[in-house]
């Protein structure tokens, strides 16, 4: 792998990172419910879902997923419905009942498992892999080396922008910290959720 192809690889791919998602809107929220800290460790959770959609596409598997058209139904109801309850949580939490969970700290491994919950269920995620890093990918060299040092790369810029949302998430918490804004920014959260996942229901393979 020439360097010229990971100067193209890598604005492409943060790009992607940074494209607003549900992930990244999960973080925004953690971040304003408990902090920075807390809201990069739960996106562990992502960074192993996405490894191992990264290893399946190195294996030619993910392809395989992809064009099966029931397994991506049945990825991409799984999803959507996992949205939508996300997104019912928000809508419906109280102001006050949100202060009682902040002052208990909901357990980092639950907030990881959301997230990984999320992204295993982004049927738009195994596209990124089945088609955005294998273009990459040069055929005549070595193929395993090449998805490892794409797929690290991507991973990486993943976790800058898991940061970059927390860091925004907890600047918001300054602007929301009256009951009826922490509200208003709940309710557009679960909006946002509810949107993302009549998006996944629409999608199509092609």
């Amino acid at each position: 792998m020439n360097l010229t192809t990971l100067w193209l690889f890598i604005p492409a791919c943060f790009a992607l990172n940074l494209a607003p998602g549900p992930n990244n809107l999960l973080s925004m929220s953690n971040a304003k419910r408990y902090g920075v800290n807390v809201a990069c460790l739960a996106g562990i959770g992502r960074l192993v879902a996405f490894m191992m959609m990264i290893a399946l596409a190195a294996s030619g598997l993910a392809t395989l997923l992809y064009a099966s058209e029931r397994l991506f139904l049945a990825v991409k109801l799984l999803g959507a419905v996992y949205l939508f309850w996300l997104a019912y949580q928000l809508w419906f939490a109280a102001p006050g009942e949100e202060q009682a969970i902040e002052g208990r700290q909901r357990s980092l491994l639950g907030l990881a498992r959301q997230e990984f919950l999320l992204a295993a269920g982004n049927p738009k995620a195994i596209l990124i892999f089945t088609a955005f890093l294998p273009q990459f990918v040069d055929p005549a060299g070595h193929i395993a080396l090449q998805f490892t040092i794409l797929g690290a790369l991507f991973l990486l810029l993943e976790w800058i922008a898991i940061a970059g949302y927390a860091y925004v998430g907890a600047f918001l918490r300054q602007w929301f910290s009256r009951p009826a804004m922490r509200q208003l920014f709940n309710r557009s959260c679960a909006t946002l959720l509810a949107s993302a996942g009549v998006g996944l229901l629409v999608a199509r393979r092609e």
